[in-house]
């Protein structure tokens, strides 16, 4: 079977409605060893994603948030023929709480680079999708980021402050270069809304691959400029690793500029 966008979205909402939306409010989070949330919905629609991918797409491997980092970096050696990336439930902590931002990120991967991605926000009903070279969509409409105007000043961003290396810290607090700033909480949702065109700017500390597999193909097919760095050299990083990448992008190449110029990020996207 080819794996297709419209097939991947079913089989989120099939997830969703199975494994997590039966159980959210009042399930209990417990802290992982790297000090995030999980939840038992986090387990299983992990179980239930890896089984129907198994069954329709037999032979192609699955890394998963829930997996153990030996697994996972043994799963890694297959991204330069084809890997699935999953993260189940993107936002546990939102979801533990009640807070209705989190979604299913699914994500094919072949000779090292995302070609396929599908995004589920299973509270609005909102499933984004893109292939490589094919554009994105959301519930089947082609979505394109949005800006007011040229100016940092008009533009809306999100930005998750808590992971960021101190002198970006200090420069996006002191400076103030934008209109507003947000955090929805859940990596996937953010890329997805920027390529929806419902922020202009965004700016991210540490992103682990199942974040960001199949939310920056999205954000990148639907328009949108972006680039990973390594937080501690802010040198662009490859797209394919398990360790944490700064996120900048933004709405187009001229906001990137302007976003970089402003965070004293001399990048260009990658």
């Amino acid at each position: 079977m080819t794996a297709e966008p419209t097939h991947l979205a079913r089989l989120l909402r099939e997830t969703a409605a199975t494994a997590i939306l039966p159980n959210w409010h009042g399930i209990e989070a417990r802290h992982k060893s790297d000090g995030s949330f999980v939840t038992e919905s986090d387990l299983a629609a992990q179980r239930h994603l890896a089984a129907a991918l198994a069954r329709d797409f037999p032979g192609i491997p699955l890394l998963g948030e829930e997996m153990t980092p030996a697994e996972q970096e043994q799963m890694l050696q297959q991204a330069d023929r084809a890997l699935w990336v999953v993260d189940p439930l993107d936002g546990t902590s939102n979801y533990a709480a009640g807070f209705p931002a989190f979604s299913i990120s699914l994500a094919l991967i072949e000779g090292g680079q995302p070609v396929l991605g599908a995004i589920l926000d299973p509270v609005r009903d909102e499933c984004f999708v893109a292939a490589k070279g094919q554009g994105a969509s959301l519930n089947g409409q082609p979505i394109q980021p949005f800006a007011p105007s040229r100016s940092l000043k008009d533009c809306l961003a999100m930005a998750d402050l808590k992971r960021l290396p101190p002198a970006q810290l200090q420069t996006i607090t002191s400076h103030a270069c934008f209109s507003s700033q947000r955090s929805l909480g859940s990596v996937a949702l953010e890329w997805c809304w920027l390529a929806a065109g419902r922020f202009q700017l965004y700016l991210h500390g540490g992103q682990k691959l199942w974040d960001y597999a199949a939310g920056r193909l999205i954000a990148d097919e639907a328009g949108a400029a972006a680039c990973h760095l390594i937080p501690d050299s802010l040198e662009p990083s490859p797209a394919i690793t398990l360790e944490p990448r700064l996120a900048i992008a933004a709405a187009n190449v001229e906001l990137l500029a302007a976003w970089r110029a402003c965070l004293e990020l001399d990048v260009t996207a990658d």
